[in-house]
């Protein structure tokens, strides 16, 4: 066997292979054999065709067969002897045929090869988020508001409240449409962004009271659209007082007073901000190695992620998206978040090659008794022999294997920590 190996890109190889009779001749007589079996030629019995009569009718598919056999059996071999990376499948683009030589040719991407840049003097800020009594009881708020009761006020709309009222859209001359009415439209001011021109005329008003709003968020180029609202009623969100028994209800009977309620309330926002804090300084830490290290990714690598970037999407609209919705184009603006999640893929291996870090089944055990513990009703056993299993192992691996990255990352670099309020959120 000879080969030859060509570099067309940092990210692809192409390699010539040739062979000689001796290396593909039996798969050739085996596949040729099989065609004089199967193969039914008119003035002769099956299986008794010639050989020669069988090449002229079948050869170009027997051959076509033996380069992808062949492909197959010395590209695996040839990549581990030239400790070559692929990427992506290697794919015939071209192969010739003759009695005492194959002549075959692939193309393939690599993994490219890239120095990665010393990071230990890379400093970054994480933050140390504190919640405040305030803090838990807007999340108790929150959750109350689902059993909370819209009640009418004679008072000025506050922007949490809900104002109904008429809606007229004005012609020209400033007039109401009676043609373009809305009869009884609520506006939840709460849940409309700030610069709403609703939100922002309605705001401060009573019932009985009639508002001309200009609606100028639209496009750049169109004329803004003038409404008229007749204020007929304001509505604002009574929460229940909270109470043991309501949180009886609340929790299905998880909990049963108020005290053990909000401590468990306090708890879960703080683990929710710390898992946060993780978050948000790994993402730093993965731009910063990325910014630093702008190595090429492979076209499949990028497209690979693209397709999971778009598939996640999808699943977030409920398993398909809006109709008339222009999913290429979607796919097309996810490219550069994809081309950055293969960056730091190809910077986590680095990483872990240099390390020489590996997940053993010491690992895999330690993880599932850390889950464990997590849960009292979880068993140990139980959660192993799920990650040990065949559909569940390489996720966990990898898990643990990104664990093991970050850690010899933060254990390099300065990680300093900020107290930081936790954000207000309305949902």
């Amino acid at each position: 066997m000879q080969k030859n190996i060509k570099n067309v890109s940092e990210t692809e190889q192409e390699l010539e292979i040739i062979l000689s009779a001796e290396e593909f001749g039996t798969e050739y007589s085996q596949e040729l054999e099989e065609a004089k079996r199967s193969i039914q030629i008119k003035g002769f019995r099956k299986g008794h065709a010639p050989a020669s009569l069988i090449k002229k009718l079948a050869g170009p598919s027997i051959e076509a067969t033996i380069a992808e056999k062949m492909a197959s059996k010395y590209f695996g071999e040839i990549a581990e002897a030239e400790n070559i990376k692929p990427a992506s499948r290697a794919q015939i683009i071209n192969f010739t045929f003759a009695p005492d030589q194959l002549t075959l040719q692939l193309a393939y991407e690599i993994h490219p090869e890239f120095e990665l840049k010393d990071f230990s003097e890379y400093t970054f800020t994480k933050a140390s988020y504190n919640v405040t009594d305030e803090d838990v009881q807007h999340e108790i708020n929150l959750i109350l508001k689902g059993h909370g009761t819209l009640i009418s006020v004679d008072e000025a709309a506050s922007s949490t409240d809900t104002v109904i009222g008429d809606v007229y859209k004005l012609n020209e001359a400033g007039e109401p449409d009676e043609a373009e009415k809305t009869e009884n439209h609520h506006f939840s001011l709460e849940y409309l962004p700030e610069a709403n021109p609703f939100k922002k005329a309605l705001t401060g008003k009573k019932a009985g009271e009639s508002i001309d709003i200009e609606n100028d968020q639209k496009e750049a180029d169109a004329e803004p659209s003038r409404y008229r609202v007749i204020i007929s009623e304001v509505k604002r969100l009574e929460l229940p007082e909270l109470t043991d028994d309501l949180v009886k209800e609340i929790t299905g009977q998880r909990f049963e007073s108020v005290t053990d309620f909000t401590a468990d309330v306090r708890i879960q926002i703080d683990q929710h901000f710390l898992i946060k804090s993780d978050e948000d300084l790994l993402e730093s830490i993965s731009a910063k190695l990325i910014e630093e290290n702008p190595v090429p990714a492979p076209a499949s690598m990028v497209a690979s992620f693209a397709k999971m970037l778009v598939e996640n999407a999808k699943r977030q609209m409920g398993g398909r998206f809006p109709k008339g919705f222009d999913e290429e184009q979607f796919r097309l603006t996810m490219s550069p978040n994809a081309t950055k999640h293969a960056q730091w893929l190809l910077i986590s291996q680095k990483i872990a090659e240099l390390n020489s870090l590996e997940v053993s089944d010491d690992d895999i055990k330690a993880y599932a008794e850390k889950e464990a513990g997590k849960n009292s009703d979880s068993n140990a056993e139980d959660i192993l022999s799920t990650y040990m299993s065949a559909e569940f192992r390489d996720y966990i691996t990898d898990t643990i294997l990104k664990d093991k990255i970050y850690d010899i990352i933060k254990s390099k670099v300065t990680i300093t920590e900020e107290v930081t309020p936790v954000p207000v959120h309305k949902t």
